[in-house]
């Protein structure tokens, strides 16, 4: 299989990906371009670990949201300490990870998770990564696009998943960043522009079959004034739980009722994904790799082994293109 990923002929290429050895100086520079989707972002560490498997390392990784950090992780070298800790994760451990607050811009503070970044990480600059990198981050007010290609890494990738109202906005270099889905859920201009003539991206929501259709006739029924009932029990009942765990119920939601963060995300979700159909159809990876992912919620963290083997899954799938992008560039 590797002699078929290059599709040149050439016994020297073929011996060089036979032998394991780095294949950049027979094939195009390739760029990552990894997009966001929570949880589901675990799966990019399938899709890096099968392309470096092949000697295909990237060198032009840009990423948004949870492809920033995933991207980001491999970039500095710790992409086997982020998928041992995500490995490790449970339903439990991710709870714990919620430091919500209602003093600030956000339902979740982030300190938590911030602080796990820097122990990894530590205080490495995105310049002195071995890699091009760029994590993606939008501006509250104006709207603007912001690449981060400088300054410390943590920060970075802190701004690029800084999902507006789940987290709170982080301030750099002047300006107030959150989660770069909302401009550029999947950047592959980024990653040309960076200097890849080969751009593979990885589209984590491509697996949403059914959704985004019309609904032309709909309206209200008996199980509306069924379910109001039963919110009015409900609220009656609020007293006697404590401030912090009917917080957590409001924020995570209940059975059959969504928590303000499924209610953000979902919305999110929904905007995401019509945003990486117009700019992927305005401009076109070279690869695209969309791992089967839809039955993984947003906030499945705990399901990392589970997504990791799906990225996996789809680039094994995504071989053939693969092939015929690297000949035609090469």
């Amino acid at each position: 299989m590797l002699d078929f990923l290059i599709g040149r002929g050439r016994n020297e290429d073929r011996s060089a990906l036979a032998n394991g050895e780095d294949a950049r100086s027979v094939r195009p520079s390739i760029g990552l371009a990894l997009g966001g989707g929570a949880a589901r972002g675990f799966a990019h560490i399938g899709v890096i670990r099968a392309l470096v498997d092949r000697g295909l390392s990237p060198d032009v990784i840009v990423g948004t949201s949870m492809g920033a950090v995933v991207g980001g992780f491999h970039a500095a070298g710790h992409l086997d300490r982020l998928e041992t800790w995500a490995g490790g994760l449970t339903s439990r451990d991710v709870l714990s990870y919620l430091d919500i607050s209602l003093s600030g811009s956000g339902l979740i503070d982030g300190r938590k998770l911030a602080m796990q970044l820097q122990e990894t990480i530590g205080d490495v600059s995105i310049e002195d990564l071995p890699v091009r990198f760029a994590a993606i981050a939008a501006e509250i007010g104006t709207g603007h696009e912001i690449w981060l290609t400088r300054g410390r890494l943590t920060e970075a990738l802190r701004a690029s998943y800084s999902l507006p109202g789940v987290f709170a906005p982080v301030r750099l270099g002047g300006r107030w960043l959150v989660d770069g889905v909302i401009v550029n859920p999947v950047p592959v201009a980024a990653a040309r522009a960076l200097g890849a003539r080969m751009v593979i991206a990885v589209n984590l929501n491509a697996d949403m079959f059914g959704r985004g259709t019309t609904i032309a006739d709909h309206g209200s029924n008996q199980e509306d004034d069924e379910r109001r009932e039963e919110g009015s029990r409900r609220r009656g009942l609020r007293g006697l739980f404590g401030a912090e765990q009917a917080l957590r119920r409001q924020l995570l939601g209940t059975t059959g009722r969504p928590g303000i963060a499924t209610v953000m995300m979902d919305a999110f979700n929904v905007m995401q994904d019509r945003i990486t159909r117009s700019r992927l159809a305005g401009d076109p990876p070279d690869v695209l790799i969309s791992p089967r992912l839809g039955h993984v919620g947003l906030f499945e963290f705990h399901r990392a082994k589970e997504a990791i083997a799906l990225g996996a899954e789809a680039t094994d799938k995504a071989l053939a293109p693969l092939a015929e992008a690297i000949a035609a560039l090469t």
